[in-house]
């Protein structure tokens, strides 16, 4: 699909590092997460089992929410909406200007886990006809979406992806298809979670997380020696899209223009795991790149998805090194600060173009079987960069973000 028309005007996130490009900035070039120990009253988590996460916390979103509305949302919703709003502020688009149609594209990995946690419940502890409504109608995965459209009045197409790790960047490019097409004028395209303690339980009852090291301090280590899991982290990232031609003849300066997009399937990959499938999905990103009239040398940098997984990290690390060869670009992995859901790849990826600082996570060392070496420090100018996210179960998506004239 070719969408050099299409860009990016507008960037909201938030996080366990804050609220804001600002606060997500910080964090990226200090190289640490920020996580707490989430409780768990139920007793859902395996003796002995990982208890911190990187989560949202108390964060005042009360400049972007309402909040008559924001009592009737899930945690998810909350987040989505504001990042929206403050996407469209970014962009310098009222939010309660409707004139222009809207769309919204966002992908969740969980969706509100805490809300159906909590109509479950009741229904087995009560019975059906004591399960609340106002629970049910914010505990679906396209909820978030939904909200998003409501409280922006967004009458355009309306999608939500469900496709894991590769749900930022799957979502993104269905919002960049509609924007292409003609058929919606402004896309909010993005990614949300919330890690609720049964989902974490979940994850770490499944051996996924990363566990302490011996001073009891958590280190991811994406592409690293001694990785041993991810580290879970909730939030939302959403990213208004727009045609070129229209951004800028309304006096907006995009951010960055969408070059080229890939998406692909790896059929060696089991339901729940990373497959070995490399040199397909090295071939389905390249003949991405050839599409819009790319070669891999045209990559100054690659933002990636790895994040300390033993056999993910393992796939991405195959799939550059069948792409670019011995000659590998400068590679950050955002997830070691921010953790894996959230979608903070996107965000990521977007300041990397403007030369934003990565640090290097703390007590890393290269591992030699990937060769992979993180970039440590601020990036050199680079005019396009590669965003990677490859799915357990085999999604696997690609972006080209590109630095606007």
């Amino acid at each position: 699909m070719q969408t050099d028309s299409v860009v990016i005007t507008g960037l909201g996130t938030l996080g366990s590092c804050g609220v804001g490009t600002s606060a997500l900035a910080a964090a990226l070039a200090a190289g640490r997460p920020r996580v707490a120990v989430q409780p768990d009253p139920a007793g859902y988590r395996r003796r002995q089992g990982v208890s911190m996460v990187a989560l949202c916390g108390d964060l005042d979103l009360g400049r972007w929410l309402n909040p008559a509305r924001a009592r009737r949302m899930s945690a998810p919703s909350r987040f989505a909406v504001a990042s929206a709003r403050m996407a469209l502020e970014a962009a310098g688009i009222p939010a309660e200007d409707a004139e222009r149609q809207r769309s919204v594209a966002l992908a969740t990995t969980f969706g509100a886990g805490v809300f159906t946690e909590k109509l479950l419940v009741e229904i087995l502890d009560s019975g059906p006809r004591t399960a609340s409504p106002f629970l049910f109608t914010d505990c679906v995965a396209n909820a978030p979406a939904g909200q998003v459209a409501i409280d922006l009045h967004a009458t355009g197409p309306n999608s939500t992806v469900v496709q894991r790790e590769a749900g930022p960047l799957l979502a993104l490019i269905e919002g960049a298809r509609d924007v292409a097409l003609g058929r919606t004028e402004v896309c909010l395209a993005g990614h949300v979670d919330e890690i609720g303690t049964l989902v974490h339980a979940v994850l770490d009852r499944m051996l996924a997380l990363c566990q302490p090291d011996a001073d009891g301090e958590l280190r991811p280590r994406p592409f690293g020696q001694g990785r041993r899991g991810f580290l879970a982290g909730e939030g939302s990232t959403v990213v208004v899209l727009e045609r070129e031609a229209t951004a800028r003849a309304r006096g907006a300066k995009p951010l960055a223009r969408i070059a080229a997009t890939a998406r692909a399937f790896d059929p060696t990959a089991p339901r729940a795991d990373w497959g070995h499938g490399a040199a397909v999905l090295a071939e389905r990103l390249r003949q991405g790149l050839a599409r819009s009239g790319l070669t891999p040398r045209d990559l100054g940098a690659v933002v990636s998805g790895a994040s300390g997984s033993v056999r993910g990290d393992a796939l991405e690390a195959n799939v550059l090194r069948a792409l670019f060869g011995a000659e590998l670009p400068p590679i950050v992995a955002p997830k070691a600060v921010t953790g894996e859901y959230g979608g903070s790849n996107l965000a990521a990826a977007v300041l990397a173009l403007g030369g934003a600082k990565f640090g290097r996570p703390p007590g890393w060392v290269r591992d030699t079987e990937l060769g992979v070496v993180l970039h440590d420090g601020a990036l050199p100018p680079i005019q396009n960069v590669l965003v990677s996210d490859l799915a357990a179960g085999g999604a696997a998506a690609w972006v080209v973000l590109q630095r606007p004239e």
